[in-house]
């Protein structure tokens, strides 16, 4: 078949213009486009390795790599609020071998502070993976009556006790402010690079509570701390008798679900071909397995789902912003 030459392009183009259609792609652009990818992929997680996200993005790559010629590589970029694989994916080169996890949070700081990208405008959406079973835990024996005995101490030693969360301004720390808010109660946070740190400090009597993901679940596993409440919209499968938010009558559910992104102007055959192994790879047994191990919550939507989802979430984190007075840190 001969390859058409970009006099011929040209003229095409002009023809699909005039007809009100979108014009063809060089065949060169094409054959790239369709030999995607050529080379490793690099995955950035915004997170510290060991924690919920970490190992979830991680079963998401093994899997997702299964189905391409050529593997997902991640790469652990913690700090910063969690924004450093946004920020630097939205200067990448929109070729699909810089992705990055995209935590809610990630929206939430862009909002608060001078950060170098847009949600709405510096992304390609691939796809939206999982939702968070967030907790609070706290030492065993710690507090009685769990999380309302919690709330009771906070209420007799005003800014006397402390919350752990991982980064100001992530999902733990405003969610949990605005509880307490809701209490009418005072307590110091103390920020955390991830899971991992703030479950030491807990242990150590550094902290009173720690909000965070089930990752905590270990040191909960061996009697060292437990569970004061679960964010989850049902109780937790390993953790039966952990009330939700719902069950001490909060009329609140905190999952923000998190997806994969790439840069701005993406070939869309290149985001197909990530969306397709991504997917797949929600459906393999390995990942499907991590899921029910780290209590995740299937939040599966595709490229255009998740970029009305994420319009969604813009909205939603400019109301909480305003609701509970948050700054930049």
């Amino acid at each position: 078949m001969p390859i058409a030459s970009s006099a011929g392009f040209g003229r095409r183009a002009l023809l699909a213009a005039a007809a009100g259609l979108p014009a063809l792609a060089p065949a060169s652009a094409h054959a790239q486009d369709a030999a995607f990818p050529t080379r490793p992929i690099s995955l950035i997680v915004p997170f510290p390795p060991g924690g919920t996200t970490d190992i979830s993005v991680r079963a998401l790559a093994e899997a997702a790599s299964r189905h391409l010629p050529h593997p997902i590589i991640i790469e652990n970029k913690p700090g910063a609020a969690n924004t450093l694989g946004a920020a630097q994916v939205a200067r990448a080169k929109p070729d699909g071998y810089t992705l990055t996890q995209f935590p809610a949070s990630a929206i939430r700081v862009q909002m608060l502070q001078n950060l170098p990208y847009d949600t709405l405008r510096d992304f390609t959406p691939i796809l939206c993976v999982t939702g968070y079973p967030f907790v609070v835990a706290a030492k065993r024996g710690r507090f009685t009556g769990g999380w309302k005995g919690f709330i009771e101490a906070a209420r007799q030693a005003p800014g006397k006790l402390s919350y752990g969360s991982t980064g100001a301004n992530g999902t733990p720390h405003v969610h949990m402010a605005e509880l307490l808010q809701r209490e009418g109660v005072e307590a110091t946070h103390i920020p955390f690079r991830g899971d991992a740190d703030g479950t030491q400090a807990l242990l150590g009597g550094h902290i009173d509570v720690m909000a965070g993901s089930t990752s905590l679940g270990g040191v909960v596993d061996g009697g060292q701390a437990e569970f004061l409440v679960a964010w989850t919209p049902e109780r937790l499968r390993r953790w039966p008798n952990v009330p939700t938010l719902r069950d001490l009558g909060y009329d609140k559910v905190v999952t923000t679900p998190f997806g994969i992104m790439a840069p701005a102007s993406l070939p869309p055959a290149i985001q197909r071909r990530l969306h397709d192994a991504m997917a797949a790879a929600l459906r393999d047994p390995s990942y499907l397995a991590m899921q029910e191990r780290y209590d995740m919550l299937p939040e599966y939507r595709d490229s255009a789902a998740y970029a009305a989802l994420l319009r969604d979430m813009v909205r939603e984190e400019a109301a909480l912003i305003e609701r509970l007075g948050l700054k930049g840190s």
